[in-house]
């Protein structure tokens, strides 16, 4: 008999981003809500038994009353029952999310929260168990995993599924992250699975999807929606389906495994690292903003670099002004840019100006040659000057 599931994590409803407008915001919070239609027709589609959500379903524990109540509609349309695991984002201490009465009234009776670290089976399913290891704080000490497995004996006959939040050391090794006291150990969780005790480890908290152990028995999902440019494979839930063949045995650790990413983010995040040094090059970034599909639910951060005439790099400023209209948002990355701006003769030979604003232009331009601490500021101002005089084609 075959086991079959989907694994997602890191929903994270209600999560916010300085960088959204208003408008652009609202679009990515219902996309995340939308996220969980489309899991559900998935599970509907692969006729899977359960699904379970490895950690940080709510951005926080305090989300809004309409995000709470959105979510739980959600969740009703899917048709099978669906684990729900606490993370470091919704802790579950006494001002958890799931322990608030909205979620208490709301929730579709599929959901099933995980508590405790007591295993949880499936009706109508004997033989298959999920055992989790909430959260019970937002930063643990030791193994943040371990409650999940460490009480379990072999069960011949039992197919174990254990979902658990945190970092792994063999993804993250010592050093390399601020909270290494909450690190999951691989070394024992491949213990637990060699010997039947599991037979598939469901993670979250690392937003890219990612095989975790050689055997592929242990992944994190990723994010169903990404969040941010560093992110190297979001937007994807996982397909699971195990043999049972030897369930609860060290046999079972050699029955087939197969785990299937499947799409279901829309949104993307997109770095980009330009050259501009004339014309053709604006002309190029042009391009490069044209050619990107679903610039709606698109962010991007480009880092310029180069030196432009300030008539360049008022075309600049329109393009990017324009561009903005059509993207979810458009961020400059200034620690990294290093854009020169050199005003000459040429970029204010047709402005006719005279009197005060004559006097302002030359008062910039000396600033902007000068070399001083607000030359930079300057020549922003002047490439206004020129943009708004009309000179950018």
């Amino acid at each position: 008999m075959t086991v079959r599931f989907i694994h997602t994590a890191d929903w994270q409803l209600g999560m916010t981003r300085h960088f959204l407008s208003g408008e652009a915001q609202a679009r990515f919070a219902q996309a995340r809500l939308d996220a969980i239609a489309r899991i559900g027709a998935l599970a509907r589609e692969h006729r899977v038994e359960f699904v379970v959500v490895a950690g940080d379903v709510f951005e926080t524990n305090q989300v809004t009353r309409q995000t709470v109540l959105r979510a739980c509609d959600a969740l009703r349309s899917i048709d099978v029952p669906v684990f729900l695991l606490p993370g470091n984002h919704e802790q579950l201490d006494a001002t958890s999310v799931f322990r608030q009465p909205t979620f208490a009234r709301s929730a579709p009776p599929n959901v099933v929260v995980i508590d405790s670290t007591e295993p949880r089976r499936i009706d109508g399913r004997p033989g298959l168990e999920v055992v989790g290891a909430p959260r019970m704080t937002k930063r643990t000490l030791g193994d943040p995993l371990e409650p999940g497995y460490s009480a379990l004996a072999p069960a011949p006959g039992v197919t174990r599924i254990l979902v658990g939040h945190g970092i792994v050391d063999a993804v993250m090794p010592v050093g390399d992250a601020p909270d290494e006291e909450t690190r999951i150990r691989l070394s024992p969780v491949q213990a637990a699975i060699a010997d039947g005790r599991v037979a598939y480890v469901a993670l979250g908290d690392r937003h890219s999807t990612t095989r975790v152990d050689a055997a592929g028995r242990a992944w994190y999902a990723g994010a169903p929606e990404p969040t941010a440019y560093v992110e190297t494979d979001a937007g994807n839930v996982l397909l699971v389906e195990i043999d049972e063949s030897g369930a609860g045995t060290p046999a079972a650790a050699a029955a087939p495994c197969a785990v299937t990413p499947l799409r279901v983010g829309t949104w993307r995040f997109v770095l980009g690292d330009h050259r501009l040094d004339g014309p053709a090059d604006l002309e190029a970034l042009g391009r490069w903003f044209a050619a990107m599909p679903g610039k709606e639910r698109t962010v991007v951060k480009v880092t310029l670099r180069g030196t432009l005439a300030l008539r360049d790099k008022a075309r600049l400023d329109a393009l990017l002004a324009e561009e903005r209209e059509r993207f979810a948002a458009i961020e400059e990355w200034e620690r990294h840019a290093d854009l020169v701006v050199i005003p000459d003769d040429a970029d204010f030979a047709d402005l006719d100006l005279g009197g005060y604003a004559a006097d302002a232009v030359a008062e910039l331009r000396r600033a902007a040659d000068g070399g001083v601490a607000d030359a930079a500021t300057a020549a922003d101002a002047l490439a206004l000057l020129v943009r708004l005089a009309g000179r950018p084609a």
